[in-house]
Parts: C-alpha cells; sequence; structure tokens
C-alpha cells in the first residue's frame, strides 16, 4: 500500500493532465487505441513514455517485496542479535514477524488495523512543479492533490464469525464514519475497476435531485456489471445483458432494483437502518435506536451519525489522527463491537446469508426506500467474469442458493410486512420482519419473490427434460404442441422490450435462454437439495468463492474458456444430453421404420423437434465438457450425428420388430374383444 501511495503521485496528476480513462494502468496500458481528451496533445507521448516505465517498476517492486523484505530484515537483525523482527523501509518494526506468524499477528488472529496512508487533501487546488531533472513530467498546471487513502484490518479471533463480506462492509462503514464521514459510499468487488471516473456523478445526482423526483427518498443507486476478457461470443452469458438491462432496468418504475454487490452507491445514512425522510426525521430515529443500543457503545462514532443525517452539512475531516481517535477505531474494529447490538440485521449490511448484497437492499426498500438503476457510457465499472463452465456454474449454485435462503428466512418477501404473521413467528426469529413491509410496492415484493423462489421453479423444467423417456418407452407423446397465438405473443414481447427498449442483442437474448436452461438441468436442481438439506439438519451451506480467469498463466487469452474440471454438478446436464440424444435416434428410427408420412413416423418426427430444442438451448454446456475439443464445433456435431444414427440403426435392427409384433398381438386382442362383446349373431 505505501508503494501504491507513491506511485499515485505520478499516476493521478498524470490522469489528470492527459484525462485517462479508465483510471486503472493496467487497463489502460492494455488498451491499442485510445482516444485523447486532453488538452496537450504534444507531451503525451513523452509522459506516456515515462509513466508507463514507472508503472513497469512499480509492478517489480510489488513482485520483490517479499524477497526485499527478507533481505531487509536479515539486515536489521544481524545488528540486533537475538531478534527475529520484520523490518519497514523506514526502519521501524513491524507487529509480529513477516515469514513466522506471532501471537496476535497470524491468519485469524490479529488485532485491528486503521492505517493512513494518504490524508484528506486541502480544500483548495494545489499546482504541481514543472519540469526539472528530478520530475522529468510537467505537472506546473495540473492539481496534484490525492485522496485519502486508508488500509482497514478488522480484528480477527479464533471462534468468532467474522462474517466474510458483509462483516468488512461493517466495518469499513464504522471506520470511515470516523475519517470522512461522507454522505456517500461506493463499494466493487475487488477484480472489478474504474472504467468511467465521470460516472460518480450520475448517482450522486440522482440522490440529490430535490425536484419532487423523490431524490432524498433514494437509498442507493446500482450501475450494470460488466466484465473484460469475455470470450467474443459469450458461451456462458457472462453479460448477463437480459438480467441487466432488461430486469433491473425494468424495477426502476417500481422502487427499484435489488443491490447486486458491486458497482453501488448508496447513501450512508440509509445504511444505518433509518427509514427515508418521508416517514420520519433521521436525527430522531438515530437517537431512539441509540437509546436502544442497535449501533453499539461508540458514542464517537453515534455522534458522526447524527452529523451524517444533516445532508446539508459540510466535510470536515479529522486534522490529525491522535490517540483518542485511534481508541475509538480499535474499538470499531474489535471483534466484540457488535454483539448486542442490531449490526447485521437491522443495521448495515445483513448477515448469516450468502445473498447479503440482495438482502440488505431489501430490507431498505421495505423500510419505504427507494433505489435507481444507472447505465452511463462508457461503463462506470468493469471486472473480470469466471469463464470456465465449472466456475460459471458454481457462481450461479452460490447465487441460487443464496436466493433460496432469502425465501426461507426472515426477509421472506411473501411474508415480510409490518406485523408479524403467524408463520414468521414459527418459522422467523428476527425482529427485524416488523419494520414496514406495506411500504414495499406490491409488484416490488413479487419481484423479490421470483428472485428468491426460481430455482424452485426450474426443477419442473429439469423433469419436463426427461419426458423422452416415458415416450421412448411406452410409445406414447406426452409433449403438448405450442399455440401459435403464443408463440406471437412470445415473440412481440421479446422484441419491443428486450431488443427495442432495452437495446439487447439477440445474440444476448439467446444466450441467456440457453444458460437459464443449464442452470435448470444441474445448477439449480442442486441449490434446491442443498437447501432441504440444510431445513432438515440445520447446517447452513457453505458455497466456494468463484476463481476468475488468469490470463497471465497462459499466452491464450481464452485459456479458461477450454479448461474441463470435472464436478458431480455436471452429472444431471449431462444425463439431460444423452436422453435427448438417445431421444433424436430413437425419433429417426421410427421415421425410417414405419415412414415419416405414417401416424408413429409423424410423430416421432414431432417428438424430435422437442429434442433438438433441448440440444440446440444445451450448446454451450456440450462444448464446455468437451475440454480442447471445444475449440472446433464441427467435432460435436459430428459426434452427435454418429451417436444418433448408432441409436436410430438399433432401434430399426431390435426395437421395430419388437414394437411391430406387439401391434400385430394388440391388434389380435382388438379383434378378440370385439367379438367377445357382438356375441356369436355378430
Amino acid at each position: 500500500m505505501v508503494e501504491v501511495a507513491k506511485f499515485a503521485e505520478l499516476w493521478v496528476p498524470f490522469c489528470r493532465k492527459h484525462c485517462v480513462e479508465p483510471r486503472s494502468p493496467e487497463n489502460y496500458f492494455a488498451m491499442k487505441t485510445q482516444a485523447y481528451k486532453g488538452g496537450v496533445p504534444g507531451e503525451l507521448m513523452s509522459d506516456h513514455r515515462r509513466v508507463r516505465r514507472e508503472y513497469e517498476e512499480f509492478k517489480v517492486r510489488i513482485d520483490s517485496l517479499s524477497s526485499t523484505i527478507r533481505q531487509r530484515s536479515d539486515v536489521y537483525n544481524a545488528k540486533h542479535a537475538g531478534e527475529n523482527a520484520t523490518w519497514m523501509a523506514d526502519g521501524t518494526h513491524w507487529p509480529g514477524t513477516w515469514f513466522e506468524p506471532a501471537d496476535n499477528h497470524q491468519r485469524g488472529k490479529h488485532a485491528g488495523i486503521v492505517q493512513v496512508l494518504l490524508n484528506h487533501p486541502s480544500c483548495k487546488p494545489r499546482l504541481g512543479l514543472a519540469a526539472s531533472a528530478e520530475n522529468p513530467v510537467d505537472f506546473s498546471g495540473v492539481d496534484v492533490r490525492l485522496p485519502m487513502l486508508v488500509y482497514i484490518s478488522r480484528e480477527k479471533r479464533p471462534g468468532y464469525n467474522h462474517q466474510k463480506k458483509a462483516g468488512a462492509m461493517n466495518v469499513m462503514l464504522r471506520v470511515s464514519a470516523l475519517l470522512s464521514n461522507a454522505p456517500f459510499v461506493i463499494n466493487f468487488d475487488g477484480d472489478h475497476y474504474v472504467n468511467n471516473s465521470q460516472a460518480f456523478r450520475a448517482p450522486m445526482c440522482f440522490m440529490l435531485d430535490g425536484r419532487g423526483r423523490g431524490g432524498e427518498n433514494t437509498a442507493f443507486v446500482q450501475f450494470p456489471q460488466r466484465f473484460d476478457d469475455v470470450d467474443p461470443t459469450d458461451r456462458y452469458a457472462n453479460h448477463n445483458r437480459v438480467f441487466f438491462d432488461g430486469t433491473m432496468l425494468s424495477l426502476n418504475g417500481l422502487q427499484g432494483p435489488s443491490y447486486l454487490g458491486t458497482g453501488t452507491m448508496f447513501r450512508r445514512v440509509a445504511l444505518y437502518g433509518v427509514e427515508p425522510p418521508r416517514w420520519g426525521a433521521a436525527a430522531s430515529q438515530i437517537k431512539a435506536m441509540d437509546i436502544a443500543n442497535k449501533f453499539g457503545s461508540s458514542t464517537s462514532f453515534v455522534g458522526t451519525m447524527l452529523d451524517g443525517a444533516n445532508q446539508e452539512r459540510s466535510i470536515t475531516p479529522l486534522a490529525v489522527l491522535d490517540e483518542s481517535v485511534a481508541g475509538d477505531l480499535a474499538a470499531l474494529t474489535a471483534c466484540a463491537y457488535e454483539d448486542g447490538t442490531s449490526w447485521g440485521r437491522d443495521v448495515g449490511w445483513v448477515y448469516n446469508i450468502a445473498t447479503e448484497d440482495v438482502v440488505t437492499g431489501f430490507r431498505m426498500h421495505r423500510q419505504g426506500w427507494r433505489s435507481v438503476y444507472a447505465s452511463v457510457e462508457p461503463a462506470a465499472f468493469r471486472g473480470t467474469a469466471p469463464i470456465n463452465l465449472t466456475e460459471r456454474l458454481y457462481q450461479i449454485l452460490r447465487w441460487s442458493g443464496g436466493s433460496l435462503e432469502m425465501f426461507f428466512s426472515h426477509s421472506n418477501a411473501l411474508l415480510a410486512g409490518r406485523r408479524l404473521h403467524p408463520l414468521q413467528r414459527m418459522f422467523f426469529s428476527h425482529s427485524n420482519a416488523l419494520l414496514a413491509g406495506r411500504r414495499l410496492h406490491p409488484l416490488q415484493r413479487v419481484a423479490y419473490l421470483n428472485m428468491s423462489t426460481y430455482p424452485i421453479v426450474t426443477v419442473f423444467i429439469f423433469f419436463y427434460n426427461l419426458f423422452p423417456v416415458m415416450w421412448l418407452i411406452s410409445e406414447q407423446y406426452y409433449i403438448q404442441r405450442p399455440f401459435g397465438e403464443y408463440l406471437l405473443y412470445l415473440v412481440a414481447v421479446i422484441a419491443m422490450i428486450h431488443v427495442k427498449w432495452a437495446g439487447i442483442t439477440l445474440l444476448d437474448w439467446c444466450r441467456n435462454e440457453q444458460f437459464y436452461m443449464i442452470g435448470s438441468t444441474g445448477v439449480y436442481p442442486t441449490a434446491v437439495l442443498y437447501m432441504a438439506l440444510k431445513l432438515v439438519t440445520g447446517k447452513g451451506i457453505y458455497f466456494r468463492l468463484t476463481s476468475k480467469q488468469t490470463a497471465a498463466s497462459s499466452g491464450d487469452k481464452f485459456a479458461d474458456l477450454y479448461t474441463v474440471r470435472w464436478v458431480p454438478l455436471l452429472i444431471p446436464t449431462i444425463v439431460i444430453m444423452v436422453v435427448n440424444v438417445a431421444a433424436v435416434g430413437v425419433a429417426v428410427g421410427k421415421a425410417a421404420a414405419w415412414g415419416p408420412l405414417t401416424e408413429p413416423g409423424w410423430l416421432a418426427v414431432l417428438g424430435m423437434v422437442f429434442n433438438v430444442w433441448i440440444l440446440v438451448l444445451l450448446y454451450p454446456f456440450a462444448l464446455g465438457v468437451m475440454g480442447q475439443w471445444g475449440k472446433r464445433p464441427a467435432v460435436l456435431f459430428v459426434a452427435m450425428a454418429m451417436a444418433v444414427a448408432a441409436v436410430a440403426a438399433m432401434y430399426v435392427a431390435f426395437g421395430a420388430p419388437y414394437q411391430a409384433e406387439l401391434s400385430g398381438v394388440a391388434a389380435s386382442l382388438g379383434k378378440v374383444a370385439a367379438a367377445s362383446l357382438t356375441g356369436p349373431s355378430g
């Protein structure tokens, strides 16, 4: 972090001088073409070469830190016999040791750390220096102020549930209240970067809009998630544009989109669990909640909350971090600070659920807050997506499992209301079921209900895809022919809403349908099974974090796309594929044996259309399990054609005579039955 702060002294003024976008140096220097928007194009090339050279040296220093610290510490320890300490570059001790964990300085067992690396900038611009021998880049007309940079590491102790991301965000919320108390808080994942620095103004415009458009009642603004290094065909629907640009944008017409965990700007006071201004003054609510000890024992923190409730105030950051403030910060990062409070339930990010983001947004909407979906160009943030099939499925499993947890929790969208429902008394124990549920728009409630139940609904799709097993054995067809009116309605809705209004391309929509089917055949039923086991055993569900691609590990940019990691999660979808390939083969065999114009042959052809459509939807999955062979889709088509031909030949050789014999026996039995009913006289 110290190295980052040093490099920022060069990088940030360079970005301001030449209007650099994106502000991530790794992504900026990787761009092949860059539209220049700065005011001094004649100096761009020389400045670019200088800054890029400094950036490469900066990366070398970062990569060599481990060996550098070891060598430095060995030198210092040799001067101080008997010591085995870690020494910083300024000659001071680092608490504990770098290579051998010491007591109170281990992974999962250490005190809280709040280290201010860059202090608050001054209120007035500070211009840089002209070019010189020591400073080859001319920053004489550039504001060289740097934003505040703070390293926060909360206390960790064995036996405590530190609540993962939600717990870290709550600590950050408390610490930042003492250091800056800024009215807005934005968060995005560690694999995301700022792609458009001007995009920060958009959410503030929404939340500061006082022209009767509900700006003061807006809790957060959600940006869409955009990703780099996704394969050009977006095989596994990583862009997910139907969800972001269709569903989330549509929710702007109700109370707004759900919180998606990254790329979100919050109004700070909304995170404190208070209601929007139209339902009561924030300051009075904070005082009442403070009396009930919902925020903890830190009086200085509660004081910042009361100050933050005044949206018209000017920010007056701390001039110096004295001992009293350091003591307050240590208390706010302690493991035991939240004991007996409402943190993780009615205050801050919600705990004990895999989808803490959706549930946190749901709590705000239930209190009467609004949210806004904002999409800007260029995209505000960009990140890295899992392009490996297995990791993508695990990501969907974590989301769907967390959605089911939401349905079976106190945040159930169907039952959550102002008064505690009898069923809630039976199943749900948390007190925030008493929140103002009737402030939740009825259609917003339906939207959240859909978000938390879709894995259950898709179980029926899984069994529907296994129906060919029934007609392969019984010769009966259970696939209903689609109505022409329904198809026209479906095409019209897709064309008007997704394509025309949301701007979704046909490829995006097709990829969405394909991956929805892939999830419905394997991932969502697995999530339902996990949830059923949790309800029976009472044990929580562990969802592994998603591993993202690492382009540096291979010369092939999309090498991870062709990596197969075999896990049980793949088996259900493979079974569906095998069943439908076999069904196509039997249908071809029937058409060949009986003739395509006969009734059995014609029904077989109709059934085959259904099976082929299922295989088309599972096509990306088939390419994924092929591994390196997935680079050649022709291999897949040849393999499927051979499998279909083999099954058809087996049916013609063995199945058709058997079915003909059964048909003859059935006809004879029909004649005997008719004769017995009519009697001897006919």
